[in-house]
């Protein structure tokens, strides 16, 4: 069993789900951020939406303040983003537990997306491209990757197949797109195939990107 807190979410609670999404939130929300999105994804396949709460641990941008946070940001600006690397294992980790109960429970690792927003967003990328299992699909919204030596170019060169959808804003303040840009460069060098979107928007997420997530989602539960 998995040492973080989850809300489970059925969009078709009569019916049993032939899929899962695994939905990260961002630093200082909790797993509650994106439930209301659930019925907006207009998915007709029975899907388990699993919310996960990050830990509350000390930020230390934000002067070390205790918030829910999937890892410390040690240190940020225009030019150069300082982490805890060790943080964002760790916490891979706990979803990989998350991901083996769901396929103990009967959903196939390729019907499982990871989705995840800005540090959810972080966490989703490098839970999908270092998992041992083929998921169904990687879903980053307004992210990026802090720390690519914490992926190996084997891990990489077995993800040519991963259906990943990757959607920013491009006024963000707080993740600007040329991090966002960096790590499509990164998936690009390894032949990775995904689907770019960009949105007139800041840190947050619209209606349309909505539309676009639900009708990616259907694509992979379909199949």
């Amino acid at each position: 069993m998995s040492k973080l807190e989850t809300k489970v979410v059925y969009n078709h609670p009569k019916q049993e789900p032939v899929g899962a999404v695994i939905w990260l939130h961002g630093l200082g929300a909790d797993y509650n951020d994106f439930v209301p999105i659930v019925p907006e994804l207009r998915l007709s396949e029975s899907v388990k939406f699993v919310f996960p709460n990050a830990p509350v641990i000390p930020v230390t941008v934000n002067n070390g303040y205790h918030m829910r946070a999937w890892y410390d940001i040690l240190n940020f600006n225009d030019l150069h983003r300082e982490v805890d690397s060790n943080g964002i294992i760790i916490n891979v980790e706990h979803i990989n537990t998350l991901i083996d109960d769901l396929i103990n429970s009967g959903i196939p690792a390729g019907k499982i997306i990871m989705a995840g927003f800005s540090q959810g967003g972080v966490i989703s990328y490098y839970t999908a491209l270092k998992s041992k299992y083929n998921l169904g699909g990687l879903l980053v919204l307004s992210s990026y990757l802090p720390d690519l030596s914490l992926l190996s170019v084997e891990e990489m060169q077995h993800k040519k197949e991963l259906p990943i959808l990757v959607c920013h804003g491009t006024q963000d303040p707080v993740v600007r797109i040329e991090y966002a840009r960096q790590a499509i460069q990164y998936l690009q060098s390894f032949n990775l195939s995904y689907q770019w979107l960009e949105y007139p928007m800041e840190h947050s997420v619209c209606y349309d990107e909505i539309v676009a997530i639900g009708a990616w989602m259907k694509q992979i539960f379909a199949k």
